[in-house]
């Protein structure tokens, strides 16, 4: 249990939804604020929360315009959206505003809180970088450019370091290809380029490419880098 608990604003106009979070959180140390509007959730945003689950159907103030108000207000705090299902152009607008995840309703307690905590660990290392970064058997040695699978040493090119670089340094977030193109690239590309850089990756750092543990696929979306250990 932390010593001082740390803040979630829970931003959702549905009663059962923020009784559900309220109750799974709480178990877990987590301090609930609650917001049934974007109004009354920029109003607590001066209650300095660590944390924020925004759903994207208020009523109100459109998700999105509410998550690029809050972004405008707090560059860092992670952000978890909560979006309908199918709903995948919704969730790569959230993500290039700024949110670090989504989930899609319905959701498991079990898969909240594991974003949730990938989220904060995100923001951490994101303030004070580590120059090592491992998950699982792949280890990436930021200063030295090294990267092993075990202890074998595997030979990138530039542009597949360069990948699995930005991968690195937002482990367990998910990226956008829009977000990605434009870093490898510095302008807006044909996605079939990723497309490609990515699977010569898997190629040289998954066991099995086909069913990759380390570089995942969020269908119509974008990659996210398995979280370090």
């Amino acid at each position: 249990m932390n010593a001082t608990p740390i803040k979630v604003l829970v931003i959702d106009d549905e009663p059962p939804i923020r009784k559900l979070l309220r109750m799974g959180l709480s178990t877990q140390g987590y301090d609930i604020l609650e917001a049934s509007n974007g109004k009354i959730a920029l109003e607590m945003l001066g209650e300095g929360p660590a944390l924020i689950i925004l759903d994207l159907g208020l009523p109100d103030i459109q998700g999105h315009d509410l998550l690029r108000m809050i972004r405008g207000r707090n560059e860092s705090v992670p952000i978890v959206v909560l979006s309908s299902r199918g709903d995948e152009a919704g969730k790569v607008q959230a993500l290039d505003l700024g949110a670090d995840d989504y989930l899609t309703k319905p959701f498991g307690m079990d898969e909240l809180l594991a974003r949730l905590r990938a989220a904060l660990r995100h923001q951490l290392q994101v303030q004070g970088e580590r120059p090592v970064f491992r998950s699982g058997d792949l280890s990436v040695d930021l200063v030295r450019r090294i990267v092993k699978v075990g202890d074998k040493e595997i030979k990138l090119s530039p542009k597949e370091y360069d990948l699995l670089r930005v991968l690195v340094q937002h482990a367990g977030k998910v990226l956008t290809h829009r977000f990605l193109l434009k870093e490898l690239w510095d302008e807006l590309t044909d996605a079939q380029y990723l497309r490609v850089y990515v699977r010569q990756l898997r190629q040289k750092i998954e066991a099995d490419p086909e069913r990759p543990q380390f570089v995942l696929t969020e269908t119509g979306i974008g990659y996210r880098l398995r979280a370090a250990d």
